[in-house]
């Protein structure tokens, strides 16, 4: 534990809110930036992040800040200023961080991100762990450059991947497995003990921000049972995979399961009783 360390977390998903309580309780947060508060559901609530809702606790009297910018500007960057942060740190925030921000902490800014770099940079590097069927993966801890995942590596961690592994579940296990490494390491790179290993941009490879229409496929083409397992596991719990029969729209879902449009999700077998005719009867 350094408190003496001044740290601004930048993230917004759930499950990167066990970053941020470990890094409140090892050190001091200063402030924490996340994603703006998005419309959500069919009556289109104005809801917060996961991380902005966990840092509704009593946060101001310990004199941390909360900022949700719709992007980072010049504005906001002045803000981030008067912060007089040592290491700012990153974890799935979701929106591009410019030079200019980059350059205010006195340490830089740390990275983690989902993959063992450079394999897999971009935004859906675990979906494409599994789309690819790959037995292990792990996550990164970068120094951010300008360029996407790009900068150098201060320390890995590898996990093995099962076959029931979904994008949801290796989400939180990578989380827990990474967060001691990250307690860690940031006081050896404060105090420039971290070698940091350029990346190999010869073995670099991409991914692609995930879409709705990512998780859909053919009905009279659909893809083997083995693929469509994967597609299942990557694209759960959005934009699940999916197709369409019968005019109606059928998801499917980890466990075996298949929903029909306006209907509650049901075992494969359950719902081939109920619709003999569906082409696909095996999904693993």
């Amino acid at each position: 534990m350094d408190k003496s360390i001044k740290i601004v977390f930048f993230g917004t998903p759930a499950f990167v809110v066990p970053i941020l309580e470990a890094l409140e309780e090892n050190f001091q947060v200063v402030g924490i930036v996340t994603g703006p508060d998005q419309k959500i559901g069919r009556k289109q609530i104005l809801t917060p992040s996961a991380v902005a809702t966990n840092a509704r606790r009593p946060l101001a009297a310990q004199g941390v800040t909360l900022h949700k910018p719709e992007r980072l500007d010049n504005e906001a960057a002045l803000e981030l200023k008067k912060l007089n942060a040592d290491l700012f740190i990153v974890a799935a925030y979701g929106k591009i961080i410019p030079q200019n921000v980059l350059d205010i902490p006195k340490f830089g800014v740390i990275n983690i991100h989902y993959s063992l770099l450079p394999k897999y940079r971009g935004a859906s590097p675990i979906q494409a762990a599994i789309l690819n069927g790959d037995k292990t993966s792990g996550t990164s801890i970068m120094q951010m450059d300008i360029k996407l995942d790009h900068g150098p590596v201060l320390a890995t961690k590898e996990i093995s991947l099962s076959n029931t592994d979904t994008f949801e579940s290796l989400n939180t296990k990578m989380t827990q497995e990474t967060i001691p490494l990250l307690v860690d390491i940031i006081p050896q790179f404060i105090a420039g003990k971290v070698d940091l290993k350029p990346q190999n941009e010869e073995e670099a490879t991409f991914t692609k921000i995930i879409n709705k229409e990512d998780g859909y496929f053919d009905i009279g083409n659909p893809p083997t049972p083995e693929k469509l397992d994967r597609m299942i596991r990557a694209y759960y719990p959005w934009p699940n995979a999916w197709t369409k029969w019968n005019g109606k729209i059928v998801k499917f879902f980890p466990g075996e399961l298949v929903q029909m449009e306006g209907k509650n999700p049901a075992k494969l077998a359950d719902f081939l009783r109920g619709y003999p005719d569906f082409p696909i009867k095996n999904l693993n």
